[in-house]
């Protein structure tokens, strides 16, 4: 099976930059399967996603010597850049609590084939799910904190993830607040579900104030984690449609299938380096 690959790029828009890549992946006998680019003129950005692999003699013998090779273009346009076979699937590790309605989504899809991501690692300050992981052969490791552990508890998370050599941390319904330092460290690593189109409803029994108020929309959004709490770079959201006969019961019931869904789109594109950060917001190549 032919080996594909997977270059990102963004930099400071200029002319010359979409006819460098392609150029270079001609030169080298790459053939181009997918290729999208997005300028962002009021921030005068560029980025651009590339799929690609070789049809050639003088195509590169691996991802090693394509990075190489690749070089001094991303030198000569000042991009921040990441070429990677997508043979290689990130490493994430999920952080939940009690809840197991998006866990139990993800280690489906990826059992079954759909995430393109490897589940290293299931970390939880509680024991509630640790049936659930080791079912599906995933390490679980219980981490519980109190406010006077609270640093060396999410010290043994970066622990965890520093073991698993984790691309990502996916926080799965994991009712704890990150401390400023751990969500600086793991800035564009660490994707988040919030049961709301954010900023609505932060805090305890979200669909219970929601019921209380009468909405219309249940929404989902899932979001890289920053210090300002629920206010990360947006990644996907979703809404279902409710009316006045939805009892709390039933908002909760289909904003759990909601939140799941949002979440694995999340995982699945961040999978497929498809998820470029511009400042407060996202570009999402889908």
């Amino acid at each position: 099976m032919t080996e594909n690959y997977i270059l990102t790029l963004t930099a400071k828009d200029r002319v010359g930059l979409v006819a460098a890549v392609t150029g270079f992946l001609a030169e080298h006998d790459g053939f181009i399967l997918d290729s999208q680019q997005y300028a962002d003129l009021e921030q005068e950005r560029f980025f651009m996603r590339v799929q690609f692999q070789g049809a050639g003699e003088k195509f590169p013998s691996g991802v090693r010597e394509l990075n190489q090779k690749f070089g001094p273009i991303g030198t000569q346009y000042a991009l921040n850049w990441t070429l990677v076979s997508d043979a290689v699937k990130p490493n994430i590790v999920i952080a939940v609590s009690k809840g197991s309605h998006c866990l139990n989504d993800l280690l489906h899809r990826w059992k079954t084939g759909g995430l393109p991501v490897n589940i290293a690692g299931v970390v939880s300050n509680h024991e509630s799910l640790r049936d659930l992981t080791e079912w599906h052969d995933v390490p679980f490791h219980y981490l519980p904190v109190m406010a006077d552990n609270r640093a060396e508890q999410e010290q043994a998370i970066l622990d965890v993830m520093d073991q698993e050599q984790a691309d990502y941390l996916v926080l799965a319904r994991y009712m704890q607040i990150l401390s400023d330092d751990l969500s600086t460290k793991l800035a564009g690593r660490c994707i988040n579900i919030h049961h709301s189109f954010l900023p609505g409803f932060k805090g305890a029994k979200p669909y219970h104030r929601a019921h209380e108020r009468g909405v219309k929309l249940i929404g989902a959004t899932a979001h890289f984690v920053s210090a300002d709490l629920d206010e990360g770079p947006i990644i996907e959201q979703a809404v279902e449609r409710v009316d006045h006969r939805a009892s709390v019961e039933d908002m909760i019931r289909i904003g759990r299938d909601i939140e799941a869904q949002v979440l694995a789109k999340a995982v699945k594109w961040a999978g497929e380096h498809r998820i470029l950060l511009n400042g407060t917001r996202t570009v999402v190549f889908r």
